[in-house]
């Protein structure tokens, strides 16, 4: 009696497990049935908020559900990565990452979630360089006037940033770092205030993102003295990289990645990256992104793509953050 029962409680159990398989392969099947929600840890306008509002709207027809964007602003993006880390992991609620995740990682001593261990890599959205530009009052025309100005005036320098631990704020951090300088960082609360000051002549420089300082330096407002990607930006091919104006090896791309809360089934993953991807390819949103200065993502664009990334993100900014002695409580 007691055996027939084991048995039965057996077969029992290995049914269950594998209908609940089975229900999670037809919903992986069948998803999505209702509207996704993109969540970007800052307020609208920024960088992060447009790439998030372009991709949403071309990959709604592809995914046949609208796809929104909701803004959840704060501590440098924690809040909204803090919320979707907590989030069903069904495909329903993902999370806007960038260069900010994997430099909060090691800047602040205690946050709520872990972005390498509580979120899975879904696809790379767009990579935008960062430039160096300066006052056009300042008399320096190339990058290594720039070092040689740093060196002969230690701490007179002025370097602006949109925040402490921005990506434009390690951006000079790591400069100085390469180059032996003393500039003095000075931060802003947001871009575009950090611009205006640049423009006014309140502060010398800055590591922007580049589109939001291209129309001043096509405008002849600012000077870009090179950008801080691997390669030229196609926007100003005229500027060149940091690393063919003496800095070997220097590279700081601000980027944007697509998460899902660990867990999220991997056909689910690989739907949305595939999804994206196609849109990627389009013409639409080809165009959206050259008008706003992005950058399409290199191909193979996969999650192992971008998990292997974000991986060597950490470990940069980890370095740099450290020796820079940067904390946020």
């Amino acid at each position: 009696m007691h055996i027939a029962m084991r048995r039965f409680a057996g077969c029992l159990t290995i049914g269950l497990a594998g209908f609940g398989l089975g229900s999670t392969a037809q919903a992986a099947d069948a998803y999505p049935t209702r509207p996704i929600t993109f969540v970007v840890g800052y307020a609208a306008g920024g960088a992060t908020d447009i790439v998030a509002r372009l991709v949403a709207k071309s990959v709604s027809d592809s995914l046949g559900q609208p796809v929104v964007v909701e803004n959840r602003p704060g501590a440098n993006a924690n809040i909204g990565a803090e919320v979707v880390s907590r989030a069903k992991p069904d495909g329903y609620t993902l999370y806007v990452g960038s260069i900010a995740n994997t430099i909060n990682r090691t800047l602040y001593e205690k946050l709520n979630y872990d972005f390498k261990k509580d979120f899975t890599p879904v696809v790379l959205l767009t990579t935008i360089p960062n430039v160096l530009v300066v006052n056009p009052e300042l008399p320096v025309k190339s990058v290594q006037e720039y070092i040689a100005y740093a060196k002969s005036h230690p701490g007179k320098l002025t370097c602006a940033s949109s925040g402490s631990g921005s990506s434009i704020h390690l951006s000079c951090e790591l400069f100085k770092m390469d180059t032996g300088t003393d500039i003095l960082h000075v931060p802003y609360r947001g871009s575009g205030p950090a611009v205006a000051d640049l423009l006014g002549g309140q502060v010398n420089s800055m590591f922007d993102n580049l589109p939001s300082s291209l129309p001043h330096i096509q405008a002849g407002k600012l000077r870009a003295l090179g950008v801080t990607s691997p390669e030229r930006a196609p926007f100003l091919p005229d500027a060149p990289t940091l690393a063919e104006s003496g800095l070997e090896g220097f590279s700081v791309q601000s980027w944007f990645g697509l998460m899902a809360p660990v867990g999220t089934p991997p056909a689910i993953v690989e739907k949305l990256n595939a999804a994206i991807n196609k849109s990627l390819s389009g013409d639409e949103l080809k165009t959206s992104y050259e008008k706003a200065g992005f950058v399409m993502p290199p191909q193979p664009n996969t999650p192992a793509a971008l998990g292997k990334f974000i991986d060597s993100e950490i470990e940069k900014w980890g370095k740099v953050v450290t020796a820079a002695g940067l904390k946020v409580q």
